[in-house]
């Protein structure tokens, strides 16, 4: 008879429970029984297990032996508990001292021939270790940057089962060498089916979203770059509408860069997002930059919102969670699909009910829609290039519901480019660098004006409290009111016109809002000129 027990974490979106693996051996007929509601790939854990261990230079015990997986109420998922099973069961025969097991948490898989491979989760699953008091995890060699992440942790990187073996045991380690010349075969699965770049799931830091790309590409389009800027300064969500060819995808394309980096915090929340979804960039387990994601029109709602068969997985807005969520050409999407937004809009969050449970992962995004004014996309008020007939047009812009449209606080019509100023030499706009900055130094006054609350952003605060703690200059928002009694504006619109106010307020260094900046964020909202012009330069 031999018990032995270790510790592994089960997922359940980006939060963790630690799973104690537990190995029971009997005498009797030999079997491998695992109990504690395991999904398939878990299930087939056994047969990898005991060829892993076997070709490990370890014997197999030839007794009954149950593995339990505690909680056992707890769905378990994955094939991340090899290797707790594999000790557990050492432990168990007396190939390991089982004292030695019992304070370790181990995450990853095994081979047959028993090398550890990689596995999704890492950083959130040691993130449940480290918060249920453990210190000591175990993990495969090419996640141990990742692990490292989690302050107060002591992580053991190992390449192979026999390796972790004789570190447990006090023996010897032997060297393993690492598979050379070819890509490395470790790190094959880990990307889920259908969330590559093919699909436009595929994201990316602002540094490699945008390298050689450069605000000052874009020729004209003042309202709009004004637009960007102000999205990025207070998080507001945008809604480029103009013809094809006009600049509103480089536009989108350029936003992440003038995105200040992520703070500590967030950049792990962004981490393990996209370590559960497989999609941590090579050599770089920390991302530190705004994501971007821009997924297709033909995009599902659990491809946006998250879901699938099984256990859920992060969808595009939860990818772009602190960072940005790329429409093209909106209109082509799905209504289902865009007034599924509505929710993570608000919330900042994303909970998706399945029969197996409830998984909430974290979406508090940027979001840029891009549209085409009607189906031939050359409608405009200026001209009469457009063929398609009244009727046409209206059915193509009310694909955009009204209440999603309501919770996009900038509106910019983007204009024909014309040849004067395609072929304009000398002049150009401003970079990048420069708007980064001015956008860095607006976030930097809003912190200070926000510290002590729990909001980091002017987007993000709530209508009452802007109401009664932060007003503007007295008069400033009269022009605003009336708009609301007209019924230009609804409730909801007043606050974000007040919030836009804010931000053009700390990009232009005022201590509140003035009638010249309200006015600017009215004519942003709602497109109706307010004899303000819209460049934030121009305003100084």
């Amino acid at each position: 008879m031999g018990f032995a027990r270790t510790c592994s974490v089960a997922l359940v979106g980006v939060e963790g429970v630690v799973v104690e693996v537990q190995a029971d051996l009997e005498p009797g007929v030999a079997a491998f029984t695992l109990v504690g509601l395991p999904d398939k790939s878990l299930t087939e854990s056994k047969d990898r297990v005991r060829a892993a261990v076997v070709n490990s230079g370890a014997e197999w015990p030839q007794k009954k032996l149950t593995v339990g997986l505690s909680p056992a109420s707890v769905p378990k998922a994955g094939s991340g508990f090899d290797m707790a099973v594999a000790c557990a069961v050492l432990g168990a025969s007396e190939r390991i001292d089982p004292r030695v097991l019992s304070d370790i948490v181990m995450i990853g898989e095994l081979g047959l021939d028993g090398r550890v491979r990689p596995v999704r989760g890492i950083l959130p699953a040691v993130l449940a270790a480290a918060g249920a008091g453990y210190e000591q995890v175990v993990v495969p060699e090419c996640s141990a940057a990742e692990a490292s992440l989690v302050p107060g942790v002591s992580v053991l990187g190992v390449r192979t089962l026999r390796q972790l073996i004789a570190v447990l045991a006090d023996e010897p380690v032997p060297d393993e060498e690492p598979d050379e010349g070819r890509p490395d075969p470790l790190l094959a699965g880990l990307r889920m089916p259908g969330t590559g770049a093919a699909t436009g799931m595929h994201t990316t830091g602002a540094t490699q979203q945008d390298h050689g790309h450069d605000l000052a590409d874009v020729v004209g389009q003042v309202a709009a770059r004004t637009a960007v800027e102000v999205a990025a300064a207070g998080g507001h969500h945008l809604f480029l509408e103009g013809p094809p060819g006009a600049g509103k995808t480089m536009l989108a394309e350029r936003l992440p860069a003038i995105l200040p980096e992520l703070g500590r915090e967030e950049s792990l929340e962004v981490t393990a997002v996209h370590s559960i979804a497989g999609l941590l960039p090579a050599g770089k387990p920390l991302v530190d930059t705004a994501p971007y994601c821009a997924p297709h029109h033909s995009a599902t709602m659990q491809a946006l919102v998250g879901g699938g068969q099984g256990v859920a997985r992060p969808g595009a807005v939860s990818l772009a969670h602190r960072g940005v969520l790329f429409l093209d050409e909106t209109p082509e999407f799905s209504s289902q699909v865009l007034d599924a937004l509505r929710q993570p809009l608000e919330a900042g969050h994303v909970v998706i009910a399945r029969s197996a449970g409830v998984v909430r992962f974290p979406a508090k995004f940027l979001m840029v829609l891009a549209a085409n004014p009607c189906p031939c996309g050359r409608f405009s008020r200026t001209d009469d290039l457009c063929e398609c007939p009244p009727a046409s047009i209206r059915r193509y812009q009310a694909r955009l519901s009204g209440p999603l449209l309501d919770r996009v606080d900038l509106r910019v019509e983007v204009d024909r480019v014309t040849r004067s100023e395609l072929t304009r030499r000398g002049a150009r706009g401003e970079s990048t660098a420069t708007v980064a900055d001015r956008v860095r130094a607006a976030r930097e006054r809003a912190a200070l004006r926000l510290a002590g609350t729990p909001w980091r952003t002017n987007s993000e605060i709530p209508g009452r409290e802007l109401r009664s703690r932060w007003h503007a200059a007295p008069g400033a928002m009269d022009e605003a009111e009336r708009s609301l009694e007209r019924g230009i504006l609804t409730a909801r619109g007043l606050d974000r016109v007040l919030r836009v106010a804010w931000t053009i307020s700390d990009l232009m260094g005022h201590e509140r809002p003035d009638v010249a900046d309200v006015n600017l964020a009215l004519q942003l909202r709602t497109g109706v000129p307010r004899g303000v012009p819209m460049a934030i330069g121009a305003l100084a």
